[in-house]
């Protein structure tokens, strides 16, 4: 039985993921940096769930080192967490992007960083990295969160390099819109952090607070992502990288088809 260790599962994605796998007879270890969440996975039956922020190394190594204990090793790895900062590139403070980066990238690449050596020892393994199709193409008042997931499709096509040959597959999940509470997350992340009121771009911030976007074109359930988590799980070789949405193969194919000029012409239009 094959086992895997999922770092943000308070919610959405992660959670529902954990559920699916759960299902399939997969051994889940799902982490949750709140220990209230934590708490709730144990409460849904989740006897292996954990603290972990991952911005603390020593909370990985903690995790590592139970995991090993209990299964004497670890198969797959998913870097889920992460969250979004929304607001145009000259209203995000360089702190508010360095926060950004330390859950989104950093924290993703320490989870890496210390699981490599793990799975170099057993010869085997795969490490799932959450990128989005907003690491492929990039939105209008999305820089942070954009440039967050650029950086890890860059990590990831490197680390898929220096680990060929070692049995150890980095995987890129470049996912669109899926239910979760994402946006809603998103949406107090903007409060917080943003100027609103004395923006140029104010109007914009005011129409997208009061947006609905219950009816998102292409939107999936996180159970989409849940399958395809599955499906690594029990490839011998997985692909290097899969496109989960409609949305994310137009815009992937788009950027391939279309000048840049001609793509920015749309791209305006969906932001």
């Amino acid at each position: 039985m094959s086992n895997i260790v999922i770092t943000g599962c308070s919610t959405g994605i992660g959670l529902e993921t954990a559920i699916y796998l759960k299902e399939k007879f997969i051994t889940v270890y799902p982490t949750a940096r709140d220990p209230k969440d934590v708490e709730r996975l144990h409460a849904l039956g989740f006897e292996h769930a954990m603290q972990l922020d991952v911005r603390k190394p020593e909370q990985i190594k903690a995790v590592i080192e139970t995991v090993l204990e209990r299964e004497g090793c670890i198969d797959a790895w998913f870097n889920n967490a992460g969250y979004g900062q929304p607001g145009a590139i000259e209203d995000v403070r360089t702190d508010v992007l360095r926060e950004q980066f330390e859950t989104n990238v950093f924290g993703l690449h320490e989870c890496t960083r210390q699981i490599i050596p793990v799975m170099r020892e057993q010869g085997y393994g795969k490490i799932i990295q959450h990128s989005s199709v907003l690491g492929l193409i990039s939105l209008f008042g999305r820089g942070a969160y954009n440039a967050s997931k650029y950086a890890i499709e860059g990590l990831t096509d490197t680390l898929r390099l220096e680990l060929k040959g070692s049995g150890i597959y980095p995987v890129l999940l470049n996912t669109g819109p899926i239910t979760s509470h994402f946006r809603e997350n998103a949406m107090q992340k903007l409060r917080e952090n943003v100027d609103i009121e004395h923006s140029v771009f104010s109007q914009k911030y005011q129409k997208s607070l009061s947006a609905d976007k219950s009816k998102v074109p292409f939107n999936e359930e996180a159970v989409a992502v849940a399958k395809v988590v599955h499906r690594i799980v029990l490839a011998e070789k997985p692909k290097p990288r899969y496109y989960i949405t409609k949305a994310t193969y137009l815009l992937g194919y788009l950027k391939r088809l279309l000048s840049t000029s001609m793509l920015d012409s749309i791209l305006l239009k969906i932001g």
